[in-house]
C-alpha cells in the first residue's frame, strides 16, 4: 500500500509547524493528544497499542498531551449521551453513534459500560495525574487506570478521591497523590497545553504526532497507524542520511 492516505481515508494529516526536541535514542516520539473523558481517546489508544505491535522493529515513545472537551468548572451536570459519542441531533443518530462506538469498543477489547457513567468529568485534575505518573515512570499505565475506570467501571474521574485511588492502584503513594492534587500544581500547564493544540488547529481527539512532523486525527485502524509510523520511519532516516 503507498502512501495515499488523503483520498483513501479522508482522514486530515497535515505538518505540524513546529518541531520537537527528538529522543537521543532515536526513538519515534508519538504524541497523543486525548482526554481521559473521550471514550474514542480509548479506542484510539488501543488501536495504536496494536500498530505498534505490529511494527515490534521499530523504537518508540509515547507522550501524553492533553486536551479538554468540558474546560468548564468542575460542576458541570449529568452526562447526555450525545457527550460521549460526540454527535447530536435526533435520538435515532445518537443511538446509532453509540453502537458504532460499542462496536469499536469490542474490536480494540474495551468493555464500554456506557450506562454507568454519571456525572459528565472535567479531566483537569486526571490529566495532572497522567503528568504526575509519568515522572514515576508509570503515565502509559495510570492513562489506561484513568480510561478503564471511567468507562468500564463508571468511576467519575473528575472526583479528587477517586483519582488517588486509581493513583494507589498504579502503585503511587495515596499521600503523596493528594497533596498534589489538593495544590495547584500544573494545572496551569494542563490548561497551556490544551490551549497550545487549539492554536495548532487540533478540534478533536484523539490525534496522533509523529516526531513533531506529521500528524493524524481520529480513531485510526491500526493499519493506518502502522504506515503512518512507516512513514515517519522513513523521514527520520531519510533526514538522518541527508545531514
Amino acid at each position: 500500500m503507498s502512501f495515499q492516505l488523503y483520498a483513501p481515508y479522508q482522514h486530515v494529516v497535515r505538518v505540524v509547524e513546529r518541531q520537537r526536541e527528538r529522543d537521543v535514542g532515536g526513538d519515534i516520539v508519538i504524541e497523543v493528544i486525548f482526554d481521559p473523558a473521550c471514550p474514542w481517546c480509548y479506542v484510539g489508544k488501543r488501536r495504536l497499542e496494536q500498530a505498534l505491535a505490529m511494527r515490534p522493529f521499530l523504537p518508540w515513545r509515547i507522550r501524553w498531551w492533553p486536551f479538554l472537551l468540558y474546560p468548564e468548572p468542575m460542576d458541570t451536570g449529568p452526562t447526555r449521551m450525545a457527550d460521549l459519542v460526540g454527535i447530536g441531533g435526533p435520538e435515532r443518530r445518537v443511538r446509532r453513534a453509540q453502537e458504532a462506538l460499542v462496536g469499536a469498543g469490542r474490536g480494540a477489547a474495551i468493555p464500554f459500560a456506557l450506562d454507568r457513567i454519571g456525572a459528565r468529568a472535567n479531566s483537569v485534575h486526571a490529566h495532572r495525574l497522567v503528568r504526575l505518573a509519568d515522572e514515576h515512570g508509570c503515565g502509559d499505565e495510570m492513562v489506561e487506570a484513568l480510561f478503564c475506570g471511567h468507562f468500564v467501571e463508571g468511576l467519575d474521574i473528575g472526583d479528587l478521591d477517586v483519582l488517588v485511588a486509581i493513583a494507589e492502584q498504579v502503585g503511587l503513594d495515596p499521600e503523596v497523590v493528594g497533596r498534589y492534587l489538593m495544590s495547584s500544581e500544573d494545572i496551569a500547564e494542563v490548561q497551556r497545553e490544551h490551549a497550545r493544540a487549539r492554536r495548532l488547529g487540533i478540534n478533536g481527539v484523539p490525534s496522533f504526532v509523529f516526531n513533531g512532523a506529521l500528524a493524524i486525527s481520529g480513531a485510526q485502524e491500526p493499519q493506518v497507524l502502522a504506515r503512518m509510523l512507516d512513514v515517519t520511519a522513513t523521514f527520520d532516516a531519510a533526514a538522518r542520511t541527508f545531514y
